[in-house]
């Protein structure tokens, strides 16, 4: 019969393997939903459809669980540790042994934290380098100004992007190219260009934030037409601020250089 010490890690372990195969399976149906509202984005404006309610309903468990997880991988490192012996004084291997084990368990541990979500969002910002991404590189208060830059690396462990401004600076900045460290809630994946089918499209009517023609700034804008109603390959749009002899101008954008609009968004 095991001790009760050890039933209990037991115990713990068993749940964590529930656990990570639960969050498994609401890993796959957010996939599926996503797959789905890519596909057919109009669906969310049909009478009574529940798309977005039943996502939202994933996340929340998805984050539950994944809370879960961490509280019980932290118990288990607790328990671990009471059975990891220091060794007594003299016995320098063992003693380095006691250590090995400890670092190899923490480690172990470290990456059970890592939830099936959290995994999948540190894959995608990693296969960000090299990649054009809208970026919020101003801490202004008062507005958000999103440019494009150039991904260089993400940093698994601060969690942060290194990028690169590759439109050269004022000639007071010494006409360089800038680089900066952002979080990743300062950073926009663009659409992939070369698969319009599986990139989500913004019905008419929805404000997003897109490249305007000529620059590499990105600036809040209103849909007029979309791509698939103009069987073409760009949106027509109304950018804010943006008039002309008292009216605003439409303007064509395309698709890969349109994003969605930052909630809370400032300009």
């Amino acid at each position: 019969m095991p001790s009760p010490d050890i039933a209990s890690i037991l115990e713990n372990s068993r749940e964590l393997d529930r656990l990570r195969k639960e969050q498994e399976e609401v890993l796959v149906e957010i996939n599926k939903l996503h797959k789905k509202l890519q596909a057919t984005p109009e669906v969310v404006e049909k009478p009574g459809d529940s798309s977005l309610w039943r996502l939202k309903s994933l996340y929340i468990q998805a984050k539950d669980l994944s809370e879960r997880e961490v509280a019980i991988s932290s118990s288990l490192l607790g328990q671990l540790d009471t059975f990891l012996p220091s060794g007594p004084p003299g016995q320098q291997r063992r003693k380095m042994d006691g250590d090995q084990r400890r670092k190899k368990m923490k480690s172990d541990s470290d990456i059970s934290r890592i939830s099936p979500s959290m995994r999948s969002h540190i894959e995608a910002c990693v296969s960000l380098k090299d990649e054009q991404v809208a970026a919020r590189v101003t801490s202004d208060a008062e507005i958000d100004e999103w440019f494009v830059v150039k991904v260089i690396n993400f940093d698994e462990k601060t969690k942060e992007f290194e990028v690169l401004d590759e439109e050269p600076g004022d000639d007071e900045e010494g006409g360089v190219q800038r680089k900066y460290k952002l979080p990743a809630s300062c950073i926009i994946p663009f659409p992939k260009r070369n698969d319009p089918s599986s990139t989500q499209e913004f019905p008419a009517g929805r404000h997003v934030l897109a490249v305007y023609p000529g620059t590499t700034a990105l600036y809040k804008a209103t849909v007029i037409s979309t791509p698939r109603k103009r069987k073409s390959d760009e949106y027509l749009l109304e950018f804010d601020d943006d008039e002309e002899d008292g009216a605003l101008p439409q303007r064509t954008v395309p698709f890969h250089k349109v994003v969605p609009l930052p909630e809370g968004h400032r300009q």
